[in-house]
């Protein structure tokens, strides 16, 4: 069987390094994107913010006070999405087996490539190069026969880095990981990990499969098969939609009934327009409330009737609404979505990337903050 040849790709600072091509003065100074807000969370830190400590998803106000002179931008997402084609455009030039997986960030296939290139650390270095030459941006590849190793390699030498893990190698790579860059590993696993003595892909290997799958279930199969250097996954250029939602994070906390009802009338509309850009349609609805706390519910309807109109969202909306008992449980983020697409119902075809608005804050208007 031929070894595959998988190329995970993966843009540098992606958002911030736009705003620093379009606006020169930024470079070499602390950037953030994000919105500058009370409830504001960073989206993307460049690597001079990264050494005060700032990183993605970190509250804006412990951003700043980790880093006093920190400069923060407002999204920019049609410029983020023409660089990103711009980029897909030059993946194309080599393989039609490509998986998105964000703006910035992608999968390819390149066993069998257009340019019939050997040695898929060569179309990797090229295709860094293109971008380099049409965006200015720089990008990080690791090259491997597996996603896994592809991906884990793409971060080893960021930034502008280009790491090939090969199968004769790469029980010796896997072995130096840390627990927590593994795919699936996150905080609590690795903090499970670690009361287990396990720190290093080596001892994740010393665990029988009997072992992981005791402590996290179907997961420790994979665990398992990455510690051993196996991942089997394709690089998926198809996807099956199964649910389309909006919500939105309030600035200001939602405690009456009436405010949700009228936030809920926001999120019905807008739901309604991406249900039919997306040509989707369910038969399930969800609700999704998030408290001052951090603490979250869902509750959820299913119908007889397939569930496209604001008119039929808002209804099955308030009704979930009345289900929630959140008397002195003020609301932060109200959410909703359809899901249980029938069969034939449900879109398939090539990978299409969506911006929805990130967890910037909202106004109780619910319209984005710029």
């Amino acid at each position: 069987m031929k070894q595959r040849k998988i190329i995970h790709i993966d843009a540098d600072a992606f958002f911030v390094s736009v705003e620093e091509l379009d606006n020169p003065s930024l470079k070499g100074k602390p950037v953030v994107v994000g919105h500058d807000g009370p409830r504001g969370v960073v989206s993307t830190a460049n690597y001079v913010a990264r050494q005060f400590g700032v990183h993605s998803a970190l509250p804006m106000a412990v951003a700043h006070r980790l880093c006093p002179n920190l400069i923060v931008v407002g999204p920019h997402f049609n410029r983020y999405k023409e660089m990103s084609q711009q980029m897909h455009d030059i993946f194309y030039e080599y393989t039609d087996i490509i998986e998105p997986l964000s703006l910035d960030e992608a999968y390819l296939d390149v066993t069998d490539n257009k340019r019939e290139m050997d040695m898929a650390v060569d179309i990797a270095r090229e295709i860094k190069q293109k971008i380099r030459h049409a965006t200015g941006l720089t990008v990080s590849a690791g090259v491997s026969y597996c996603k896994f190793l592809a991906k884990v390699a793409s971060d080893y030498r960021k930034p502008d880095g280009l790491c090939t893990v090969h199968p004769e190698r790469a029980l010796e790579f896997i072995d130096n990981l840390k627990v927590e860059q593994f795919w699936g590993v996150g905080d609590k696993t690795a903090q499970h990990l670690h009361k287990m003595g396990v720190f290093t892909g080596k001892q994740l290997r010393g665990l029988t499969l009997q072992q992981l799958l005791t402590q996290f279930g179907k997961m420790g199969k994979i665990f398992y098969n990455f510690a051993r250097g196996i991942d089997e996954r394709p690089v998926v250029t198809e996807w099956v939609r199964k649910s389309v939602g909006c919500e939105r994070t309030y600035i200001k906390d939602l405690t009456r009934r009436e405010e949700m009802i009228t936030e809920l009338d926001i999120l019905a509309d807008e739901l309604e327009g991406r249900l039919a850009r997306n040509g989707f349609k369910g038969r399930t609805l969800v609700l999704k409330m998030k408290f001052s706390d951090f603490q979250q519910t869902t509750h959820s309807i299913t119908e007889n009737t397939l569930i496209e109109h604001k008119k039929e969202i808002m209804a099955l909306a308030r009704q979930l609404l009345e289900e929630v008992d959140f008397q002195d449980r003020p609301v932060r983020l109200l959410g909703i979505t359809v899901t249980n697409p029938v069969e034939e119902d449900v879109h398939r075809g090539p990978i299409q990337l969506y911006i929805e608005w990130p967890p910037f804050p909202q106004t109780n208007s619910g319209k984005p903050t710029t």
